[in-house]
């Protein structure tokens, strides 16, 4: 048996919860992402995914030069505790795009370390229900101020922000070709027009 199926394998016959520090030990080159203690396995994107990823984040990148919030692109670890200990973060997921306003969260080791300001997923076939609902629902619990869904699919972005009881209002519904104001950052606008006229 290959070392890496005797890693995974003995990551399957643990009974309780995983950690991030059982995530940091898997030898596989494979991506994962860890919820409630549950592993889960993330999928290639497409070249489409990866070409809105890339402008969503571009224009997001060139805004926040010499300001205070960062853009940061995936693969990247969030663990969404902050508490700074492999041993006991159930919760790290590697959105696609993520803007992070407090530099305190920000670590060379351990990635994001706390609850970023806002998080955008592009939806694939692979992740649709998974970014829907079992995303939707863990960043709405630790509170992540605006979370975008890109279904290029459809051709809808749904924009979600927390109200002041940490629950997530009914989503501004935005055509995919429409310029879209970012709720915590004046004066952002983010437009996808020129990527989805080729």
């Amino acid at each position: 048996m290959k070392e890496e199926e005797k890693n995974m394998e003995n990551l399957a016959l643990k009974q309780e919860k995983y950690t991030y520090e059982d995530l940091q030990n898997i030898e596989n080159k494979k991506r994962y992402e860890l919820i409630d203690g549950e592993l889960y396995l993330m999928s290639s994107p497409s070249t489409s995914h990866q070409e809105i990823v890339g402008e969503i984040y571009a224009q997001l990148h060139n805004y926040l030069k010499g300001k205070k919030c960062k853009a940061f692109v995936s693969p990247l670890d969030v663990c969404l505790s902050g508490l700074r200990n492999p041993k006991k973060e159930y919760n790290v997921v590697q959105p696609d795009i993520l803007v992070v306003c407090d530099n305190t969260k920000i670590t060379n080791n351990m990635g994001i370390q706390g609850a970023p300001d806002l998080i955008i997923e592009v939806l694939s076939p692979a992740s649709k229900k998974h970014d829907t609902l079992v995303k939707y629902n863990l960043y709405q619990y630790y509170g992540i101020k605006e979370y975008w869904i890109v279904d290029e699919e459809i051709g809808v972005i749904y924009q979600y922000i927390i109200n002041e009881k940490n629950i997530y209002t009914l989503p501004k519904t935005y055509e995919i070709t429409e310029d879209i104001k970012v709720n915590i950052l004046e004066n952002c606008i983010i437009s996808l027009k020129e990527i989805l006229k080729k």
